[in-house]
């Protein structure tokens, strides 16, 4: 007999949805909770089990919910706490979990708290934000960078002192040094998971403390290009000194012990110089975040070296902790046309989700991966995102990826609001829409619907270890082992051509149906075409 012991949420699969792109019910032309919960339906049918939810809280929305000015409250936006309420008493019915963002380590300038600790140098949250004296010659007092372009110092008149934002000008960030600081959002947090929430998204984990001494950061000795494009300097510095401190360890224990009062877990976003080694310490020795996943898969890199090293990496490092693999979200090219370039293969889609899944840890899905949708061209004069208007047009920001969702090519705006949307549909999503593929048993969303059914019978993918095989380039292959079972072997063809791949550790495997790919093995040689996957079951 075998004991399962895993923890539920290392099974699990993750789906993201970005409200302010999944469906409006009310005809403002932006996404809003009563959508999330007329679609909770559609998210279940898919056969994921956690349903992450970008920020929906109080906001001026400089940059789209993630400048936070009420962190428990719901934007009048997207609705109000009784939508939230619905929500989540929908999802538990249909057994789905709900996993909200918590974006701490900023707040929205218009935060009362911001507008507080700039009145004066004396008050009682003066020292809740991190702020500096110039340098004799008035500059800010180090080089730190912004993400999102130029000094990450900003002078502010009243105090006559710069604050810190690690992102836009409005975004001014919060001094975690502060005792206050860390205990009001731990209170925050038990506000929602007495609602009922059942996880969160940690946004920007490792940027919560900053060097006190603010020593500048040296140069980069490799530029960072999966944080950041190469039109931007904030790769070329080594962030030392300004994000992923050591103090931060000892919070997320706190952070922990919280959320195990209510059984619930975290996921942290890592966007560091060495992700891997960060995911590997956040996650180490069960105590702190329960998953963590990094952009070091949402780069343009795609190649089984690549994905291979990845994982071998975090494997070696982790003591015990879990990561969580994503190739697309909001901040991020579609991962349709930032792997399979302008006229990317259907095909593609399927054979990167079951490699996803066939890795160790916890998959992640963005919305609208499942349809395959590709990045869609927004013109200059319709961007929202100020990212994108920043480093234009050579990086055009993160608004291809965050188009609304289209659920029917029946109606305008492909049944996602019936006003005017807050950013353009893509004709060819509307061609893809979710109702039309629906009918189509080989269409992506079904091929996607039953590659994570399918998964969930696996128990091989979903807890055993991972060992990877010498294959040539687009191979991948790896084997999955768990105790008292036979091992299970993947092999995956990345490539747009087909492939003949001599395995010897394929000996005397038997094939295993029900995922949707095509492959076929002849003693220990596999044939896969372009895109095409073998999965087998060896003793």
């Amino acid at each position: 007999m075998i004991v399962n012991d895993a923890p539920w949420w290392r099974e699990a699969a993750i789906y993201q949805v970005y409200p302010r792109s999944f469906l409006d019910t009310n005809g403002d032309g932006v996404g809003d909770l009563a959508g999330i919960t007329e679609k909770l339906d559609y998210i279940a049918g898919l056969g994921v089990d956690i349903v992450w939810i970008s920020p929906f809280f109080t906001s001026p929305m400089k940059d789209f919910g993630y400048d936070v000015a009420d962190y428990c409250d719901v934007d009048p936006l997207f609705g109000t706490l009784a939508d939230f309420d619905r929500l989540i008493a929908r999802a538990h019915r249909l057994g789905l979990k709900i996993m909200i963002d918590q974006v701490w380590s900023h707040t929205a300038e218009m935060h009362p708290w911001f507008a507080e600790s700039r009145a004066s140098r004396d008050n009682a949250k003066a020292d809740w934000y991190v702020w500096a004296d110039p340098r004799d010659d008035g500059n800010p007092p180090n080089n730190w960078l912004s993400v999102f372009g130029g000094s990450s110092w900003q002078w502010d008149s009243r105090r006559r002192q710069y604050y810190l934002h690690n992102f836009l000008v409005s975004q001014p960030d919060m001094n975690f040094h502060h005792p206050e600081v860390q205990q009001v959002h731990l209170d925050n947090l038990r506000f929602w998971l007495e609602r009922g929430v059942d996880g969160v998204r940690m946004d920007a984990c490792n940027f919560h403390f900053h060097d006190l001494a603010l020593r500048s950061n040296p140069p980069a000795l490799t530029r960072d290009t999966a944080t950041v494009t190469d039109v931007n300097p904030y790769g070329m510095q080594a962030h030392v000194y300004d994000k992923t401190r050591p103090e931060n360890i000892p919070y997320l224990l706190r952070v922990r012990a919280l959320l195990n009062e209510y059984e619930a877990i975290a996921i942290g976003e890592v966007g560091a110089d060495d992700a891997l080694g960060v995911m590997a310490a956040y996650t180490a020795d069960g105590d702190k975040l329960h998953l963590a996943y990094s952009f070091n898969l949402l780069t343009p890199e795609f190649s089984a070296r690549h994905i291979r090293t990845q994982v071998e990496q975090f494997e070696a490092r982790v003591k015990g902790g879990w990561a969580s693999w994503s190739v697309g979200n909001h901040d991020s090219i579609r991962v349709m046309t930032r792997w399979g370039g302008t006229q990317p293969s259907s095909a593609l889609a399927r054979v990167v989700l079951a490699m996803q899944l066939a890795l160790k840890g916890t998959p992640c899905l963005y919305q609208g991966d499942e349809l395959a949708l590709t990045e869609a061209e927004v013109p200059f004069e319709l961007l929202q995102d100020p990212y994108g208007i920043t480093f234009w047009p050579e990086f055009k920001g993160r608004d291809g990826c965050r188009t609304p969702m289209p659920w029917t090519n029946a109606s305008p705006n492909g049944g996602f609001t019936s006003g005017t949307p807050w950013l353009p549909l893509d004709p060819a999503h509307i061609a893809a829409a979710a109702a039309v593929q629906d009918g189509e048993p080989a269409s992506p969303l079904n091929a996607a619907r039953r590659l994570i059914k399918w998964r969930k019978a696996q128990p091989q993918l979903t807890r055993g270890d991972i060992v990877f095989f010498d294959a040539p380039e687009p191979i991948l292959a790896l084997r999955r082992d768990l105790a008292g079972m036979p091992s299970m072997l993947a092999i995956f063809n990345l490539g747009t051509a087909p492939v003949t791949f001599a395995w010897a550790a394929a000996k005397g495997a038997r094939a295993v149906d029900g995922h949707g790919l095509v492959g076929a093995l002849n003693d220990t040689v596999v044939d896969l075409p372009a895109f095409g996957g073998w999965f087998g079951l060896v003793d």
